[in-house]
C-alpha cells in the first residue's frame, strides 16, 4: 500500500517498560504499516502528526516515567507540534478513569488488549493476515518472542494480573508461523517471554507444553538461538532441560525469578514454593545441565522482611553463585495483596539491602568471569560502540547480562553475525577477547 507523505499519516510510537510491551508496540506498528501509515519508533523529530504512547504501570518509578511522557506529548499537542496523542498499555489499563480526568488533552486511552479499538480510532483495520508480522525495534538479528499474555499467579506484590488479565496462550501453530516469518527477515535469536513461560499450554491445551513448543520452534530454519526468560519456579517442567540438551540452538540459559528464599517471605509473597524446594530445584537444574547460566531476580524490603529474612537471602546468593542476578526494591502497589500489609521496611533499608546483594553479586560475577579467560565462545555481535564490537555468548540476554567486547579494528566481525572469540581478559560484568580466524 502506498504511504502518504503528510504529517497526519505519520505515527511515532513511544514504548515504556518491559520487553513484553516492546512486542506489543512492534505488533501495533506492523498493523499500522499494513494500513498505509508511515511509522517510526521513538523518533526525536517533530514530524509525526500522531503519537501513541505504550505505557508501563508496574511500579512507582515506571508509572512516573509514563505520566511524565504523557504530559510531555500533551504539552507538545497544545503547542501544535503534534495533532493527536493516544495512550495505551499497562498504565492506561490500570488508571484509565483517573488519567482521562487528570490529563484530558490526550485524545483517547486504551487498555492492554484493545489494539483493534485503537486501530479503528485511526481509521485502520486489524488485519488478521498480518498476525505474526511485526516492525522490529531491536536489531533484526534478535527479537523478543511473546508466547502468552497475562498471568494466573497470585504473587502478593504483583499488579500484572490487574493490567494484563488471566494467562492466555498463543497457539503453537501461530507461534511457529511467527518464528518462520522472523527467520525469513534475518532474525537469528528468539528470546521467549511471557509473564510465566512455564505455564504455557495449560490454558490452551490443558497441560504444560513449553518443551514441545521450544522443540517445534527449534526446527525453524534460520533460528540459531532460542533463549528462555521468565520461568516460574513452582512446578517447573524439567523436560525443558531435555530440549536444551537435545537441541544445539536452544541456549543453555534460564531466567527464573525467585524473588526470595526465606520461608517466611516466600509464604508472605504467595510464591507457592518453599526454601527447601527452591534449593532442590536449583540443584537439580545444575545437575542436569552443569553448564547452564541461571539468571534470577530478587526483591528487597517486601512487607514483613526481617533482618533474618534478608540474611537468609544474602547467604543463599553467596552460596548459590548465580551466573546472572538482578534485584529490585519493593514497591507498594495498590490493589495488590501486599497493599493490605504495612509497608514497614524503610526506603533506605530497602536500598541498603539491594545494594548489599548487588555488591555480593559483583564479586561472584568477577570470579565466574575470570574462569572464562582462555576459553573460546560463540559470540553474536549486537553493536559497535566506543572502539569495540559488542556481542554476547549464549549465556547472556541483551541489555541485562554480560557482554563480550573485541577491538573495533577486528576485521572478521560483522553486526548480527556469529564469531568464535577467545576470552583474554575479564571484568566484573564484561569479557574481552579476540576473534579466532
Amino acid at each position: 500500500m502506498k504511504v502518504k507523505g503528510n504529517r497526519a499519516n505519520k505515527v511515532n510510537v513511544i514504548t515504556l517498560g518491559c520487553s513484553k510491551n516492546l512486542v506489543d508496540s512492534e505488533v501495533l506498528m506492523g498493523q499500522l504499516r499494513g494500513n498505509g501509515y508511515d511509522v517510526t519508533h521513538e523518533s526525536t523529530k517533530d514530524e509525526s502528526g500522531i503519537v501513541i504512547i505504550n505505557t508501563c504501570g508496574f511500579i512507582d518509578n515506571a508509572k512516573q516515567e509514563s505520566i511524565d511522557t504523557i504530559l510531555q506529548y500533551a504539552d507538545a499537542k497544545e503547542a501544535g507540534k503534534v495533532d493527536k496523542v493516544y495512550v495505551t498499555g499497562c498504565l492506561s489499563q490500570r488508571y484509565k478513569d483517573q488519567l482521562e480526568v487528570e490529563i484530558p488533552q490526550v485524545d483517547a486511552y486504551f487498555g492492554t488488549l484493545e489494539l483493534p479499538q485503537l486501530l479503528k480510532t485511526l481509521n485502520a483495520d486489524y488485519k488478521h493476515e498480518l498476525v505474526g508480522e511485526r516492525l522490529l525495534t531491536t536489531p533484526k538479528h534478535y527479537a523478543y518472542f511473546k508466547i502468552a499474555e497475562g498471568c494466573n499467579r497470585p504473587c502478593s506484590f504483583c499488579a500484572i494480573p490487574l493490567m494484563r488479565g488471566k494467562h492466555v496462550d498463543k497457539t503453537m501453530d501461530d507461534l511457529v508461523t511467527e518464528a518462520t516469518k522472523l527467520a525469513r527477515l534475518g532474525t537469528k535469536e528468539l528470546i521467549l517471554i511471557a509473564q510465566d513461560l512455564t505455564y504455557y499450554g495449560l490454558e490452551k491445551y490443558g497441560e504444560r507444553k513449553l518443551a514441545e513448543l521450544v522443540r517445534r520452534i527449534s526446527d525453524v530454519n534460520g533460528i540459531d538461538w532460542i533463549r528462555l526468560q521468565y520461568a516460574y519456579p513452582s512446578q517447573f517442567p524439567m523436560e525443558v532441560l531435555d530440549v536444551m540438551q537435545e537441541r544445539e540452538n536452544v541456549c543453555k540459559y534460564l531466567d527464573m525469578p525467585l524473588q526470595h528464599i526465606s520461608d517466611n517471605m516466600l509464604k508472605t509473597m504467595r510464591r507457592g514454593i518453599s526454601k527447601r524446594r527452591t534449593v532442590e530445584l536449583v540443584d537439580q537444574i545444575r545437575q542436569r545441565m552443569p553448564d547452564i547460566a541461571l539468571r534470577t531476580t530478587l526483591i528487597a524490603g517486601h512487607p514483613g522482611e526481617t533482618e533474618q529474612d534478608f540474611q537468609e537471602l544474602y547467604d543463599f546468593v553467596e552460596k548459590t553463585k548465580f551466573e546472572r542476578l538482578g534485584i529490585f526494591t519493593y514497591s507498594h502497589e495498590e490493589n495488590t495483596h501486599a497493599f493490605s500489609l504495612e509497608d514497614n521496611v524503610p526506603a533506605e533499608v530497602k536500598q541498603e539491602r539491594a545494594d548489599a546483594i548487588m555488591e555480593l553479586q559483583q564479586g561472584i560475577s568477577m570470579e565466574l568471569n575470570e574462569q572464562k579467560v582462555g576459553n573460546t565462545y560463540k559470540v553474536l555481535f549486537d553493536r559497535k560502540e566506543s572502539g569495540y564490537w559488542v556481542g554476547r555468548t549464549q549465556y547472556d540476554s541483551p541489555e541485562v547480562d554480560n557482554e563480550v567486547l573485541v577491538p573495533a579494528t577486528e576485521q572478521y566481525v560483522r553486526l548480527g553475525d556469529f564469531a568464535q572469540v577467545k576470552i583474554t581478559e575479564a571484568s566484573d560484568f564484561d569479557l574481552y577477547g579476540e576473534v579466532i580466524k
